[in-house]
C-alpha cells in the first residue's frame, strides 16, 4: 500500500506512506537509569552544567545535527536535571525528615 493509491491527496497527507530516510536506534527506547556520582556536585555546578548542555542543544539544532547527537544531549540534560533535583532536596530538606524518610523506606 503506498501513496499511489491516493493520487488526489495532498503531499502532507501522503507522508505516512513514504519510507523513512534514516533510521537510528534511540536510547530512549530503553528505561533510563540515572546513578548518583560518588562525589555530589553542588547545586550551582549542576545548574551551570545544565545551562551548558542547553546551549549545546541549541547549537546542535541550529547546525542540523543528527538524531543520535540530539538524543545523547537529551539524555545528558535529563541526567543533569535528575542530579540537580536530588542536590536541591539534600540542600533544603531538613536532615531529621530525610533520616525519617530513609528509615521508613
Amino acid at each position: 500500500m503506498g501513496a499511489e493509491i491516493f493520487p488526489n491527496l495532498s503531499e502532507p497527507l501522503n507522508f505516512p506512506f513514504k519510507q523513512p530516510i534514516h533510521n537510528a536506534v534511540m536510547t530512549s527506547l530503553r528505561p533510563l537509569r540515572f546513578r548518583r556520582r560518588p562525589v555530589t556536585p553542588t547545586v550551582e555546578s549542576l545548574n551551570e552544567r545544565l545551562c551548558d548542555l542547553t546551549c549545546e542543544r541549541q547549537q546542535l539544532r541550529a547546525n542540523g545535527a543528527d538524531s543520535v547527537a540530539l538524543e545523547r544531549n537529551r539524555v545528558a540534560i535529563a541526567g543533569t536535571q535528575w542530579e540537580l533535583s536530588y542536590a536541591l532536596i539534600e540542600r533544603y530538606l531538613p536532615q531529621q525528615v530525610a533520616a525519617a524518610a530513609q528509615s521508613a523506606a
